[in-house]
């Protein structure tokens, strides 16, 4: 970084009396004089590590900046006279000249103290000046900045920032505040510091202006100076010279600070001269006064351009009056086309008219927002006291309804405890009819199995009776021939039996229907049961399921009468035929004589061999005849089985 400084990369020196930081080009204050520079170099290049703003390359720049300062820019020889001087030089003579002799003691590292810094009271606030001021301006209105200590550009600069800010942060007072502040320190406190030896570096040009000028002297505004014998040279026909851009460039570096430079031309010509144009602001009328008075001590202003006849080819400069407004020149014509001829006064008095303005419309705008916030803070408080009341409203409606809650809750719970002891209760019952109805569907199951048996006995049964029948039609015939009428009332007879045997199928089949229609009516009448047990619970399907099973149980129990009452006239009808057979049967056995045992050996025949068939045939034959002897023998007979009248052969 040093060999890059030393080697020229970096212009460090501007001019004889300004010098740049290179590494800080964002700064707005780049001109700086040696022993500021130098102050500006070593204070970043030893400043500590908790500095965040500060990276170490910063440091370590700072650190070379200062080195070659020392050792380069020290010992050069100054361009137009002096030389800088040398902070080891300077040093050095005060240890030889000031410390010669002297036995002291002093506080090391080197501290100085400072006492009675003049001060200016202005509107009640106390503000610092001279050259302590560097470091002892303060702002009066933010006395909780971090930054106590500004400059007076620094300070300046915040003053007019926030007074022109249009952030919401700030209010109206902060701005009108810090507007008064920065009007102060541009013309007040300039002023003040104008009768003292010492004066903010910052400012320095300000206060010369302020203090050498008479404010009653019209100028022309926005500030303007003018320039001539600017040199020229013939060109094709034409006169041409330097432009604007580099003359402006060439007054910047001169510490002059201007913003635009106007050559100014006749029909196409270079006149030679030119119009400086600086800021409208008091730092431009301090520059303005600076470039005037600059040329002026180096004997080429106004006075001594007008009084010369043997003219140097130096440029020759002065600030623009109302004498060069009203020339009837081209410079006449131009400052009279962009400006106007004012005094100090009457700009200093607009501008305080104005400040005055805007601090009263800001002062304005103040009480206005203070009615605002005092009306606001009467609602927040009417807002508050309403909303302390409902919430005390609502706390109390919050407590009825959890007290409310409780006690539907203990109800329902007891609503649900009695539900389910209810529940327990009928399951209970429902088991019990349960087994009940298990226990017949049992019962009926066995009865079932029983009926089977007995009919496949009776079918049996009903086999040999037809056996039998066989026989008895057999002595039918044998008996016919032995006279007419015994033999039609055998025939009647046989048809009786017939009917008597179609009568038993029939009345064995009634008997069937009727013991399942029982067992159905059972299971509907238990099935109701269970379903008016469901239907507590409310449940309309169950109800109409319910309804149902009862129309059908009517409807079964109805078909039972019915059968029974069938069942009844049927059994009084076999009584009533039994009666009548067993009369035409007395009368058929008195004229009956001896069996024939053709028919018994034809029939035996059919169910065994011819040996086995002649004895069964014989053995029945005579069982026969044993059977026809007794009076108390009927071949059908009906048995109560059950409650049930069966007929049995």
């Amino acid at each position: 970084m040093y060999e890059e400084l030393k080697n020229g990369k970096y212009q460090v020196k501007i001019s004889n009396k300004s010098y740049a930081c290179p590494y800080c080009p964002e700064k707005r204050t780049r001109d700086f004089r040696y022993e500021d520079l130098l102050q500006h170099a070593t204070a970043i290049g030893s400043c500590s590590s908790q500095n965040v703003k500060r990276t170490e390359r910063d440091k370590a720049n700072h650190v070379a900046l200062t080195k070659y300062l020392q050792t380069d820019i020290a010992v050069l020889p100054a361009g137009g006279g002096s030389k800088p001087p040398s902070a080891k030089s300077h040093a050095a003579a005060v240890l030889e000249q000031g410390l010669q002799g002297r036995d002291e003691v002093f506080v090391w590292p080197w501290t100085g103290v400072m006492v009675n810094i003049p001060t200016d009271l202005k509107n009640g606030h106390y503000v610092g000046k001279g050259e302590e001021a560097r470091k002892t301006n303060i702002c009066p209105y933010c006395p909780w900045r971090r930054t106590i200590n500004f400059q007076y550009k620094d300070l300046l600069q915040h003053a007019s920032a926030i007074a022109t800010c249009s952030s919401k942060k700030r209010t109206a007072k902060d701005k009108a505040n810090h507007l008064s502040l920065a009007k102060y320190l541009q013309i007040d406190f300039a002023v003040a510091c104008a009768g003292s030896s010492t004066k903010p570096p910052s400012s320095s040009v300000v206060v010369e202006a302020v203090t050498d000028y008479d404010p009653s002297e019209m100028l022309v505004w926005p500030w303007s100076g003018v320039v001539v014998n600017i040199p020229v040279e013939l060109i094709d026909g034409r006169y041409v010279g330097e432009s604007g851009s580099k003359l402006r460039d060439r007054l910047s570096r001169r510490g002059f600070n201007p913003i635009r430079v106007r050559t100014l031309w006749i029909d196409k010509w270079h006149s030679g001269t030119a119009i400086v144009e600086f800021r409208k602001d008091w730092s431009g009328f301090a520059d303005a006064m600076f470039f005037d008075k600059d040329y002026e001590v180096n004997n080429h202003g106004k006075t001594n351009w007008l009084a010369k006849t043997d003219k140097s080819s130096d440029l020759y400069a002065w600030i623009a009056r109302v004498d060069d407004y009203n020339a009837n020149d081209v410079i006449g014509e131009t400052l009279r086309r962009f400006g106007d001829p004012r005094t100090v006064l009457d700009i200093m008095e607009e501008e305080a008219r104005k400040t005055n303005k805007l601090v009263i419309s800001l002062t304005n705008t103040f009480e206005s927002k203070k009615r605002c916030l005092l009306e606001m803070e009467s609602k927040v408080k009417e807002t508050e006291s309403s909303l302390s009341q409902l919430i005390v409203e609502r706390d109390n409606i919050r407590r009825v309804y959890n007290e409310e809650i409780r006690k539907i809750q203990s109800s329902a719970w007891d609503h649900y405890k009695k539900i389910f002891k209810d529940h327990e209760k009928l399951k209970v019952e429902l088991e019990t009819q349960k087994r009940d109805l298990e226990r017949r569907g049992q019962e009926l199951m066995k009865r079932e199995t029983h009926n089977k048996i007995e009919r496949e006995r009776l079918a049996e049964e009903l086999e040999q009776n037809a056996v039998k029948n066989c026989s008895l039609q057999a002595a039918a015939k044998e008996q016919r021939r032995a006279d007419e009428n015994v033999m039609k009332l055998a025939e009647e007879h046989k048809k009786q039996k017939e009917k008597l045997h179609k009568r038993i199928i029939q009345l064995e089949k009634q008997l069937d229907a009727k013991q399942a229609v029982q067992l159905e009516v059972e299971q509907l009448r238990g099935k109701l049961n269970v379903m008016m047990h469901m239907g507590h619970e409310g449940d309309l399907r169950v109800l109409n399921k319910v309804e149902l099973l009862i129309k059908a149980l009517r409807e079964k129990e109805e078909e039972l009468q019915d059968l029974e009452a069938l069942n009844q006239y049927l059994i009084l009808q076999e009584r009533n035929r039994n009666n009548d057979l067993q009369d035409a049967r007395k009368e058929l056995v008195n004229r009956m004589g001896e069996l024939d045992s053709k028919p018994f050996h034809e029939a035996m025949k059919k169910k065994y061999n011819e040996a086995e068939a002649n004895e069964r045939a014989s053995e029945l034959c005579s069982l026969f005849e044993e059977y026809l002897r007794d009076p108390e023998w009927h071949p059908v007979k009906v048995v109560d089985v059950n409650g049930t009248h069966q007929v049995w052969l």
